[in-house]
């Protein structure tokens, strides 16, 4: 069975610059062997975390709006790459709602003690984040770098790498800077190849 990738966009736009970075780094995991699976977070019909607290002591959300199913996803995938645009220094509130709802993952690791990834499978795990901002400063991709980070330890997936590029209210269009979009696919090609390489050492 191949190794699963999942790709986030958190980009509202399914054929923007975010996009394409995104359909190279998936080109190039796919290219390594790995089946990809790309979920339009945006364009998802599921509620923000409400703080009801049952995965406190149980593995379920409270809220039944189809969540389990990237529960089920996230438990069972190799890999994940995450591509998304800065939006007010931090990431869009479509893509960290999706991911505040991992909350189910992290009781289970820090309050229970459980969790749901053995450390085994952890250390195959791996996160590529993708991303793009309009702005050119120093210090603003921080804040988004800083969330996937958490989310990372919180389901076991650790940050491994990255493509980003800031300046693009300048640059407009991502095709216009070639070695970006060949880093993207680079960088997918070798998550893809760690990942499948990794099964024999398993």
């Amino acid at each position: 069975m191949p190794e699963r990738v999942v790709a986030l966009l958190g980009s509202p736009l399914l054929d923007g610059n975010t996009a394409y970075l995104l359909g190279e780094a998936i080109r190039g995991a796919e290219e390594a062997g790995c089946e990809v699976e790309k979920i339009e977070v945006a364009h998802l019909d599921i509620m923000p975390c409400m703080e009801f607290f049952q995965c406190m002591g149980s593995e379920n959300c409270l809220i039944d709006d189809g969540m389990e199913r990237y529960f089920r996803m996230f438990r069972e995938m190799d890999g994940l790459i995450i591509a998304t645009p800065v939006m007010t220094m931090g990431i869009p509130g479509r893509l960290k709602s999706f991911m505040d709802r991992f909350q189910v993952f992290y009781m289970a690791k820090y309050h229970r003690g459980r969790s749901f990834i053995s450390p085994e499978r952890r250390k195959k795990r791996r996160m590529l984040f993708i991303s793009i901002a309009g702005m050119n400063l120093p210090s603003v991709f921080e804040g988004a770098k800083a969330t996937a980070r958490a989310f990372g330890e919180i389901i076991d997936c650790p940050y491994w790498n990255e493509v980003l590029q800031n300046d693009m209210d300048t640059i407009q269009d991502i095709r216009t800077r070639p070695e970006v979009v060949e880093a993207a696919y680079r960088k997918g090609l070798e998550l893809g190849r760690l990942l499948v390489g990794s099964e024999g050492s398993m």
